[in-house]
């Protein structure tokens, strides 16, 4: 059932590139980087690079929709975390329900490393498609998140045209590593969830690396000593 799916979705991300053309990358990449459904990047930029190498697709073309059409489901992902901030607070239950509190410790985060975190996110699959809800959540500025977003997109984008264009016909061969790196970045997006939760749960407390945090003893009362 798994693999049907996936290969509707190859499927489907090839006939819109080859009856649409640039249009149809730049939708796809929208719709890629908004993260939902999830659309495999490989496979569209792998693609669009062999449509390049027939001659279908123009070079510069190719580029610029890919990039513009990443960058505008990018913005639209940020939109949708910005925006929908209030409504975090309060979601979940028990020890897992989000408040005002860690928010602030996102902002807090977004505020140090956000550029950094944005530019490399985009040079990873699958974190790549989620990074802007919580950039847009912790209200990144705009600015800075679409210089980023598109500082590590473009070495992403670019090495994937690229390596469909030399592959041509065989560009299919790409999925089959970035196989491997889907998997990892599950992996890590699974270990940072589960980071965050036990950090909301007071199981460790904030830094790295992971440490248990300390319960502090009650503050004992001493009554002043009177006098003989």
């Amino acid at each position: 059932m798994a693999l049907a799916l996936v290969e509707t979705v190859v499927s489907l991300t090839i006939a819109i590139l080859a009856a649409i053309g640039l249009p149809g990358l730049f939708a796809l990449m929208a719709v890629e980087s908004f993260g939902i459904p999830p659309l495999p990047s490989e496979v569209i930029l792998s693609f669009a690079g062999f449509l390049v190498a027939q001659g279908t697709l123009p070079l510069d073309g190719a580029i610029a929709a890919a990039l513009a059409g990443g960058l505008a489901g990018s913005y639209a992902a940020y939109a949708v975390g910005r925006w929908g901030r209030s409504r975090l607070t309060g979601a979940g239950f028990g020890f897992l329900r989000l408040e005002e509190r860690h928010l602030v410790r996102m902002d807090a985060f977004f505020a140090r490393r956000g550029e950094l975190t944005v530019a490399v996110a985009r040079l990873l699959p699958v974190v790549r498609s989620y990074v802007s809800y919580p950039a847009g959540t912790a209200r990144m500025d705009p600015v800075k998140f679409g210089v980023y977003t598109l500082a590590g997109s473009t070495p992403f984008t670019l090495a994937l045209l690229y390596a469909g264009f030399v592959l041509r016909s065989h560009w299919r061969t790409i999925t089959g590593y970035f196989s491997d790196l889907d998997l990892v970045a599950v992996a890590l997006i699974a270990a940072a969830v589960v980071y965050g939760l036990l950090l909301m749960a007071g199981v460790l407390a904030p830094g790295w690396p992971p440490r248990r945090r300390r319960s502090t003893p009650p503050v004992r009362e001493e009554t002043p000593s009177s006098d003989p």
